[in-house]
């Protein structure tokens, strides 16, 4: 298997597609700007995309290659299901992958091409088999009773520091890391260097878009990025070689002894792998649990339904991970000229799926802005995405909120957002890094 960051097709200039498009170029909203999501995602353009443009096409500007977005829970969910015609693997997943002397860390980028999420068949199917075993049922609730534990430390350490505390820095944070790591099997002295590393990928695409805004709101950031990086590749190496020699019963050891037609993966396919689990195992379910504690506050009806009635709980969050669709958008390059609806899409265009924008689509789920735990098809949202994609970890991620939620509402019935909240300058999560609770909520 070639790995993905030579054979990809890097973008080149392409402020216009090659074929007209049907619907208009809405403007109001850059989407592949980091800058415009720290005030969340924009949820009033979605709906004018999905009523006026649901295939649209935007530029962004003369050095890249502008992309066509989807909007419609339809269009985003069929196009999942042809992976053939809209491939992950021929120009990768993120929204601008510029040339390799535009990179600013060339380990960094080669590591986000070359992981599972960005691989097509027959290799993607082939690697995600060899990982199955830790995503099992049987293993999730195994792995639940840690978790149970580390929640009801968590709940002592927020009451401790209560009754205003920040629900991301002390609970969110860090009930993914420790989650991540007893799958992985690092050890408990490392675990906080992998806070840290999140900190730095999360502004990564700030850093690389707007240096100098990365530079006036953290001076440091421009000096430390580097080092930083090179230095959770250094540690995801060195813990890779460990496993191959020593394997464990851990999910690092079947990744690092995980082999394609009889061979073992290379150095770059390690380094992809790491980034992955590192990034899609912390920083999703991360923003799920902050999403959910908004959306309670939000909405105190739903709240008081599942104090009064804790069977709703797994509906809840089915439903809050609709309405705060974690991961914000995927990407996929067309294979060959094709349609979405009337709209002619020429191959080595790009195509964008805004999860966000499907999962409030009022044709699938109506009043869609509105939480609502009686839904008769709350688990169809597209948060995990859908297809031969759709999240490895999703029972991983589901388990950690339910457990989490079924202890913070029994102990802390009326905790509430206080309305203080900081989000990340990110295009592709929805990256909450401070949000604000009363535990014990008005007085």
């Amino acid at each position: 298997m070639e790995m993905v960051s030579e054979t990809a097709q890097f973008d080149s200039p392409m402020p216009h597609s090659k074929y007209a498009p049907v619907y208009p170029m809405l403007d109001q909203f850059e989407l592949w700007n980091p800058l415009r999501y720290t005030s969340g995602q924009p949820w009033n353009f979605f709906h004018q995309m999905r009523e006026q443009a649901p295939v649209m096409w935007q530029s962004v500007g003369k050095k890249h290659a502008g992309f066509w977005s989807l909007s419609s829970y339809e269009d985003i969910q069929a196009a999942e299901l042809q992976p053939e015609i809209f491939s992950s693997q021929a120009g990768a997943i993120n929204l601008v992958v510029g040339p390799r002397k535009e990179w600013k860390h060339v380990r960094l980028t080669e590591a986000a091409l070359n992981s599972l999420i960005n691989l097509d068949k027959p290799f993607h199917m082939k690697v995600r088999l060899q990982q199955k075993e830790f995503f099992k049922p049987s293993f999730v609730a195994e792995l639940g009773e840690k978790v149970a534990v580390k929640v009801d430390q968590l709940l002592d350490d927020l009451e401790r520091r209560g009754p205003v505390v920040d629900f991301v820095k002390h609970f969110t944070e860090k009930l993914p890391v420790f989650t991540l790591c007893e799958m992985l099997g690092v050890d408990e002295a490392d675990r906080p260097r992998i806070i840290e590393w999140m900190h730095y990928l999360e502004r990564a695409q700030l850093f690389t878009v707007a240096p100098w805004r990365s530079l006036l709101s953290e001076p440091s950031f421009p000096f430390k990025f580097k080092p930083k990086v090179s230095e959770m590749f250094e540690y995801g190496e060195a813990m890779f070689t460990d496993r191959r020699a020593n394997p464990r019963g851990d999910l690092l050891s079947a990744i690092a002894n995980s082999q394609l037609d009889g061979e073992p993966f290379p150095l770059k396919f390690w380094d992809g792998s790491w980034l992955l689990i590192i990034f899609a195992g912390n920083d999703t379910t991360r923003n799920s649990l902050s999403g959910t504690m908004r959306l309670l506050t939000q909405f105190p009806d739903q709240k008081q339904a599942v104090l009064d009635n804790p069977d709703l709980l797994t509906d809840m969050l089915q439903e809050a991970l609709r309405l705060t669709s974690p991961v914000i958008h995927m990407r996929r390059t067309a294979t060959q000229d094709t349609h979405i609806r009337d709209q002619k899409i020429a191959a080595g265009e790009k195509v964008v799926f805004w999860y966000g924008a499907g999962n409030r689509d009022p044709s699938v789920f109506p009043d869609p802005d509105r939480m609502d735990l009686t839904r008769d098809n709350v688990a169809r949202h597209l948060a995990f995405g859908y297809g031969p994609h759709n999240c490895l970890g999703n029972r991983v991620a589901l388990m950690q909120m339910r457990i989490a939620y079924s202890k913070i509402l029994e102990r802390f019935p009326n905790i509430e957002w206080t309305g203080k909240q900081t989000i990340a300058p990110n295009s592709f999560v929805h990256a909450v890094s401070s949000l604000t609770v009363n535990l014990y909520g008005k007085r």
